[in-house]
C-alpha cells in the first residue's frame, strides 16, 4: 500500500528549481532598473550630480559584486537542489524498498496473527477438553472415595458377622456333633429295618413276579380269545367292506349304523348289531370263567363341527360317546351281558385318515369293538 501510494506522488523539485532561478533573474532585473532610475535623476541634480555618480559608481560595483555573489548563490544553490534531488531519489527508492519489505513483513504479521488465532482457538478447546477431564477426574475421585468408605463399612461389616459366625459354630458344632451321633443312632435303627425289609423285598418280588407271570399267561390267553373273538365276528357277519378288522380290534362304519349327524341305530344297523351279538353270546360260553374280560365299545366321529341348534348334543365328543351307548345298548338289548360291554366316545380326537376329503371322512366315521381284558 505504501509503495503504491509513493509512486503516484509526482516529483516537483525541477520545476521548484526553475522557478526559483527565474525570481533572481526578475530580481536582479529590477534592481537594474531602480538603479537605473536612481542615476538619472542624481545625474540631472546639478548639485548632487558628481556624489550622485560617483555614489553610484560605488553601488554599481557593489550590486556587481552583490549580483555575482548572487550568481554564485544561484549556482550553489542549484546544485544544493539537485543534490536534495538526487537524496530524495535515493530516500524515495529506500522508501519503495522499504514499503515493499513493510508490505511483506505485514503479511507475515497478518499470516502469523491467523496462525496464533488457530493457536489459540486450539488452546481454548484443550483448555474446554482439559476442564472436562478434571471434572471426570474429580467425579471418578469422589466415586474412589466412596467406594473406599462402602469397602471400609463392608469390611467392618465381614468382621461383624465373621465374630458372629465364629461365635455361632461354636454352638452349631455341638449341635451338630449331637445330630450325629442321633443320626448314627437312627441309621443303625435303619440298616436293621433294611435288613428286614430286605427279605420283605425278596418275598414280594417273588409275590411279583408270579403275578406278572399269571398277567402274561392272561394277556397270552387273552390274545388268543381275540384271535377267536374277532373269527367268530368276521364269520358271523360274512366278508363285509362295512366291518373290518384292524390288529386287535373291529371297525364298523357309522355310516350303517346311524343315519347322517343322528344318534339312532338304523334297521340295517340293528341289523348287523344282532349278527354280531349272536357271535358274542357263543364265544362268550367259550371264555374261562377265570378270565376277566370285557369289550370296549369306542364311538369316533370326522372332524367336521355340529351345526348349531342341533338337538340331543352340543359336539362330536357328546355325538361319539352317544352312538357308543346306542350300540352298547342293542347288544345287550341282543343277549350280551351289559357287564362285559365298556362304550366311551373320542369324538373326532383320534383319526385314522387325517384328510378332509369324503372318502377320509367317512373312514373316521365309525365304532371299534375291542376285547379287552379288565
Amino acid at each position: 500500500m505504501l509503495n503504491i501510494r509513493y509512486k503516484e506522488k509526482t516529483n516537483a523539485w525541477p520545476g521548484f528549481i526553475d522557478l526559483f532561478s527565474n525570481l533572481v533573474i526578475i530580481l536582479i532585473f529590477l534592481l537594474i532598473v531602480f538603479v537605473f532610475l536612481w542615476t538619472t535623476t542624481s545625474v540631472f541634480n546639478k548639485s548632487t550630480g558628481t556624489r550622485a555618480v560617483s555614489e553610484l559608481r560605488k553601488t554599481n560595483a557593489e550590486q556587481t559584486a552583490l549580483i555575482q555573489q548572487m550568481e554564485h548563490d544561484q549556482a550553489e544553490a542549484k546544485r544544493l537542489l539537485l543534490m536534495a534531488r538526487d537524496e530524495i531519489n535515493s530516500n524515495e527508492s529506500s522508501v519503495a524498498d522499504l514499503s515493499n519489505a513493510y508490505e511483506m513483513k505485514l503479511q507475515d504479521l497478518e499470516q502469523q496473527t491467523i496462525e496464533l488465532q488457530t493457536q489459540v482457538q486450539q488452546l481454548q478447546e484443550t483448555h474446554n477438553l482439559n476442564a472436562q477431564y478434571s471434572e471426570q477426574i474429580a467425579e471418578l475421585e469422589r466415586t474412589v472415595a466412596r467406594q473406599k468408605t462402602e469397602r471400609e463399612n463392608l469390611v467392618a461389616q465381614i468382621d461383624d458377622l465373621q465374630k458372629k459366625l465364629d461365635a455361632q459354630s461354636e454352638v452349631q458344632t455341638s449341635i451338630a456333633n449331637a445330630e450325629i451321633e442321633k443320626l448314627q443312632s437312627e441309621l443303625a435303627a435303619v440298616r436293621a429295618g433294611f435288613a428286614a425289609t430286605q427279605v420283605e423285598y425278596i418275598s414280594m418280588s417273588d409275590k411279583l413276579n408270579r403275578a406278572l407271570a399269571d398277567k402274561v399267561a392272561e394277556l397270552n390267553e387273552m390274545t388268543k380269545y381275540q384271535s377267536e373273538f374277532y373269527r367268530a365276528i368276521k364269520d358271523a357277519i360274512g366278508d363285509r367292506t362295512i366291518v373290518q378288522p384292524d390288529g386287535d380290534r373291529f371297525i364298523i362304519s357309522s355310516d350303517i349304523l346311524f343315519p347322517s349327524g343322528k344318534y339312532n341305530l338304523s334297521a340295517d344297523g340293528k341289523r348287523q348289531l344282532a349278527a354280531i351279538a349272536n357271535a358274542i353270546r357263543d364265544f362268550e360260553t367259550k371264555i374261562d370263567p377265570n378270565v376277566k374280560w370285557i369289550i370296549r365299545v369306542d364311538g369316533h366321529t370326522d372332524n367336521k363341527p355340529v351345526v348349531a341348534g342341533t338337538h340331543g348334543y352340543r359336539n362330536n365328543l357328546q355325538l361319539s360317546m352317544l352312538r357308543a351307548s346306542a350300540v352298547a345298548d342293542e347288544l345287550a338289548k341282543n343277549g350280551v351281558s351289559r357287564r362285559r360291554l365298556v362304550p366311551s366316545g373320542f369324538g373326532d380326537m383320534h383319526p385314522i385318515e387325517l384328510g378332509n376329503d369324503a372318502a377320509s371322512l367317512q373312514k373316521n366315521r365309525r365304532i371299534e369293538l375291542q376285547l379287552t381284558n379288565k
